[in-house]
């Protein structure tokens, strides 16, 4: 591990000031704030027209449909359902692709490029300690990211919401990628993939291959964090009699699922390769199993589940961001000299530079 310099400020003129270190490091990022400013206007335009004219169109052509029965050659707006339903699906694809957007951003740019262009290194000479660089680059992109995707899940709910009950092809609250584009998970997200991000840059401390950790690391937050759901709030268990046919029949996001036995325990349900339910239940019944259990959440555990999911995913993002900051303490910290004051230490470039 080799350790970054952290130069002392020089007479050129040291930076001084909360807002002036804002403003410095905005002009320096100016075009991803730019990206981020009219990608979040375009959602918010895209999500007001899905919630208003589009599923009213829709619904519109639902109620023809559903007018013609059984009536041949009945005609009805398909043209504005499924310009309804691929809308919705691209929009919601969009929010829950945010987060590795803000990872590979964070990685490539706001640290990995910096380091490896030695901006961060200047930042150093002007006034700036390393702490107060990293804290800044975290801290002004979190409040950009946290307003932006707050106002497109308030605006992806309310079209949500627009179309329940109305349009047959709606989404249920439990699909995947609705679940987390409704709720402050996507807000959560999209912070861990800052934070990730940016532990990615300090790592690889070059553009490319931080960009790709970025994205690796917030793949597996997002991944974790989707296994994990499930389990962190208590679920509801339903138990069905064999005799009632398939008992997995639920309408939630499932926890677990099997069989239960005359004794009361729960057994894993095995593959079932006969014809009729009738051979699978006589199958099952030779096991003795008496019946099916779902363990599942209904609808109204849809705010606990956010809440906790949301929970741990910021755990995750704070745990990497006290790792960043431990991790550039180390690599610009100085040793001590004989007489107790501290000498700098190159950076790999500074010593490639000098061979």
């Amino acid at each position: 591990m080799t350790a970054l310099t952290a130069p002392a400020a020089t007479s050129a003129g040291p930076v001084h000031g909360g807002p002036r270190l804002t403003r410095w490091l905005l002009r320096l990022h100016r075009p991803a704030l730019i990206v981020w400013t009219v990608l979040v206007l375009l959602g918010s335009a895209l999500l007001l027209w899905l919630a208003g004219p589009l599923t009213d169109a829709a619904a519109e052509g639902w109620r023809q449909y559903n007018a013609c029965g059984m009536t041949p050659r009945c005609t009805y707006d398909q043209d504005a359902i499924l310009l309804h339903k691929s809308t919705y699906d691209y929009l919601t694809a969009g929010m829950v692709g945010l987060p590795f957007v803000v990872a590979a951003w964070a990685g490539a740019a706001l640290t990995g490029r910096e380091l490896e262009s030695g901006t961060a290194q200047l930042a150093w000479t002007q006034g700036i300690s390393p702490t107060r660089w990293l804290a800044l680059h975290t801290a002004v992109p979190a409040v950009a990211i946290t307003a932006g995707t707050s106002l497109l899940v308030v605006l992806h709910r309310r079209a949500w919401s627009a179309a329940q009950g109305r349009v047959d092809t709606g989404k249920p609250w439990h699909d995947v990628w609705t679940f987390h584009a409704n709720g402050p998970t996507t807000v959560a997200l999209a912070l861990a993939g800052l934070a990730v991000g940016v532990l990615a840059g300090l790592l690889r401390r070059r553009t490319l291959p931080a960009l790709l950790l970025g994205l690796a690391l917030a793949a597996g937050v997002w991944g974790t964090a989707q296994q994990l759901m499930p389990h962190l709030w208590p679920a509801v268990t339903e138990v069905t009699g064999l005799d009632k046919g398939y008992g997995h029949l639920y309408s939630g996001i499932q926890a677990d699922h099997g069989l239960v036995t005359a004794g009361g325990a729960h057994i894993p349900e095995p593959e079932c390769y006969a014809a009729t339910s009738d051979g699978c239940d006589k199958a099952f019944e030779r096991l003795g199993a008496v019946g099916y259990y779902s363990t599942y959440h209904p609808a109204s555990h849809y705010w606990p589940l956010q809440l906790t999911t949301g929970a741990f995913v910021l755990g995750v993002a704070g745990l990497c961001t006290a790792t960043s900051f431990w991790l550039l303490r180390h690599r610009t910290a100085t040793p001590p000299l004989a007489d107790g004051r501290r000498a700098p230490r190159r950076s790999r470039t500074a010593k490639r530079a000098t061979a």
